[in-house]
């Protein structure tokens, strides 16, 4: 069984989006707000793709380290 991390970070959004990294923690800084989350809190794979739309397995190819 592979092991895939649960939290994503701003190079991942990077590498996903193709976004500029300050774009990138733009964006999860937008999810944290929206999931009412505080800033020490991270945000999962499930729940980035659920607000940007994407594909949860589309995601997961990228994060595979």
């Amino acid at each position: 069984m592979e092991i895939i991390r649960t939290c994503i970070y701003p190079k991942d959004v990077q590498r996903i989006t193709g976004k500029s990294e300050k774009s990138a923690r733009k964006l999860l800084q937008k999810i944290k707000l929206n999931l009412n989350k505080e800033p020490h809190h991270f945000i999962t794979l499930k729940e980035f793709s659920n607000h940007t739309g994407i594909d949860l397995e589309t995601i997961k190819t990228y994060i595979k380290d």
